[in-house]
């Protein structure tokens, strides 16, 4: 460890909570869960694999919130009930004794969903087909299928899918939630003009598009209560369209940022392509517009690997923590390595070939000589 990366392994607070580094694993989904959404075998080993491997936060996939329109993918972990809640107590158990936090990101698919086991057909702010094509590395295929447009009412239930599972998760042990407002998922659905063709009070300018957003956000607040991480993730790509960038550029960053910490988040997650490249022509990064508009802590994300370029986003005051994907999928000991001056492994996309599950990517990573 280097005197540049040493601001990577000091204690940091979210809400109040101690996390004892700065370096969090960002959510990625697995499609390794049982068929009825509670935790699969491979599951324990692999979180823990991340809470042994040196990681002060781990921030887990994206897990479905009820049982109507959220689900996303085949195999695909939920908490939609109590049962699916309660799966993950030995993890949770298994991560906090090491001294690390846990915190559940909660997901509803919208229109990008891939498989439900619970409803027909999918359902999004708009009857607009998402752009490209189903993921084959978790079992899609083809061209996503045209969402019903949600009712008010549909807005509704969902908003109160995502309040009944952060309350399951709180139960469940976990440190905190994570809305998922980022990637093309549903709450990213609303913020997107072109999935987002509503004439009411969910669409149209800005404020309408965000309103989601804040009614979710205060409900999840009341419900779980002060003292509970709350934390949303935002982007501007998405998994089925890197191109997209915020219309209103920085005035939508300084809109958003503001009013979701207004509303009672403890913290701001951004995910970008590279987390240290401006967000918009001549501006900051969209973490660094994230910290400076809501005040909060901001956990950034994208393109970086290497402790080096971690460092410069803490050292430059551009964000409090950074979460690690793909660099952390062929390093689960990614700070424990660095600290003792290691090796990384570079990642290959060959480790989510055929499927980007658990089972293969074990056997990927027993493959690997350090």
């Amino acid at each position: 460890m280097s005197i540049l990366t040493e601001s990577l392994f000091q204690p940091g607070l979210l809400a109040g909570v101690h996390i004892k580094n700065r370096l969090a694993v960002a959510p990625m989904t697995r499609v390794s869960a049982l068929e009825d959404g509670c935790v699969g075998p491979l599951m324990t080993e692999y979180y823990q694999s991340y809470a042994e491997g040196g990681f002060g936060l781990i921030i887990t996939e994206g897990l479905y919130t009820d049982k109507a329109f959220s689900q996303c993918y085949y195999r695909q972990p939920g908490i939609s009930d109590a049962e699916q809640a309660m799966s993950w107590q030995p993890i949770i158990r298994g991560v906090n004794k090491t001294g690390a936090k846990i915190i559940a990101q909660l997901m509803h698919a919208g229109g990008l969903s891939q498989f439900n086991g619970f409803k027909g057909h999918s359902a999004a702010p708009s009857a607009v087909r998402p752009l490209g094509q189903q993921m084959p590395f978790y079992y899609g295929e083809g061209l996503y299928s045209i969402p019903e447009a949600m009712t008010v009412m549909d807005i509704e239930s969902a908003i109160e899918g995502f309040v009944e599972a952060a309350l399951r998760a709180k139960e469940a042990g976990f440190d905190g939630v994570e809305l998922h407002g980022a990637n093309g998922y549903l709450l990213d659905q609303f913020l997107t003009t072109y999935t987002n063709q509503r004439n009411d009070e969910f669409g149209g300018n800005l404020e309408n598009r965000l309103r989601i957003f804040q009614q979710l956000i205060l409900s999840v607040r009341r419900a779980v209560g002060s003292a509970f991480i709350l934390g949303v993730r935002f982007s501007q790509t998405k998994v089925n369209d890197t191109e997209y960038r915020w219309s209103e550029g920085a005035a939508a960053a300084e809109k958003t940022f503001r009013l979701v910490a207004e509303c009672g988040v403890d913290y701001i997650h951004t995910t970008e392509p590279d987390m240290c490249e401006p967000a918009f022509e001549g501006s900051d990064s969209l973490a660094a517009l994230a910290r400076r508009y809501s005040g909060l802590p901001v956990i950034a994300n994208g393109g970086v690997q290497q402790p080096e370029g971690a460092a410069k986003m803490l050292n430059s005051d551009q964000a409090d923590f950074i979460s690690l994907g793909k660099a952390a999928l062929v390093n689960p000991d990614w700070p424990n390595r660095v600290s003792k001056t290691g090796q990384l492994r570079e990642f290959d996309f060959a480790m989510l070939s055929p499927l980007a599950n658990l089972q293969y990517g074990s056997e990927y990573l027993e493959g690997l000589a350090d």
